[in-house]
């Protein structure tokens, strides 16, 4: 991770009176239009409602991000907030974990459902500002937030596609449970992906690794 940038938990509430400032963010990393910010607010501010919640932010000296649109820090004014990422305890009734739940079933086996899902902590956003990305700080949040869990999986969705992301987790341990999916009411489709607990050290996957599923 870059030299200087600090990692800083935060609470539930500190998560949303923070709200703004990290959805700007998200909007800027995942170059979203104007129109997607008030539904994306409202479901992570939903969302920190939901069990075990769990968020880190990545923080760098103002003087390191100059000229980058860089939300502020509620607890000191001189660094800016360049990343941001959550997550918490999968449960039934949850909107996603019902969706996978349910199309993993059906595609692979309920076993392989329960395997992923039943005990399960799901990664909901992970977000680098786009002008510091590629420098280990999304990495470094992820291990932040999985550190110590008790659950036995991690679960998320990304963009399909050989993205910088996508071998960003591959790296960590993530595997394809679900290579292409779509969300209702979406229309790209989305890799479903599965990693065990304790998240991967290396910084690179394994040679030879596949897209496609394992038996789980």
């Amino acid at each position: 991770m870059r030299s200087g940038t600090e990692l800083r938990e935060l609470s539930a509430a500190q998560f949303t009176a923070e709200l703004d400032a990290l959805t700007a963010l998200y909007a800027l990393a995942m170059d979203a239009p104007a129109a997607e910010a008030p539904g994306r607010r409202a479901i992570m501010e939903r969302h920190t409602g939901y069990p075990a919640f769990r968020a880190v932010v990545a923080l760098l000296p103002r003087e390191q991000a100059a000229g980058q649109d860089s939300g502020g820090d509620p607890a000191d004014g001189q660094r800016a907030v360049i990343g941001f990422a959550y997550g918490f305890h999968g449960s039934a009734g949850q909107w996603w974990h019902e969706l996978v739940r349910r199309s993993l079933a059906t595609q692979r086996s309920g076993e392989v459902a329960s395997h992923w899902l039943a005990d399960s902590f799901e990664f909901a956003e992970v977000h680098v500002h786009p002008g510091h990305q590629g420098r280990g700080t999304g990495r470094a949040m992820m291990h932040t937030l999985a550190g110590g869990r008790p659950e036995r999986t991690a679960v998320l969705s990304t963009p399909h596609g050989h993205t910088r992301a996508r071998r960003l987790y591959h790296s960590l341990g993530f595997e394809d449970l679900l290579p292409a999916f779509t969300f209702p009411g979406t229309g790209p489709s989305y890799a479903i992906m599965g990693a065990a607990l304790p998240l991967r050290d290396e910084p690179r996957p394994p040679a030879g690794r596949s897209a496609s599923p394992s038996r789980w």
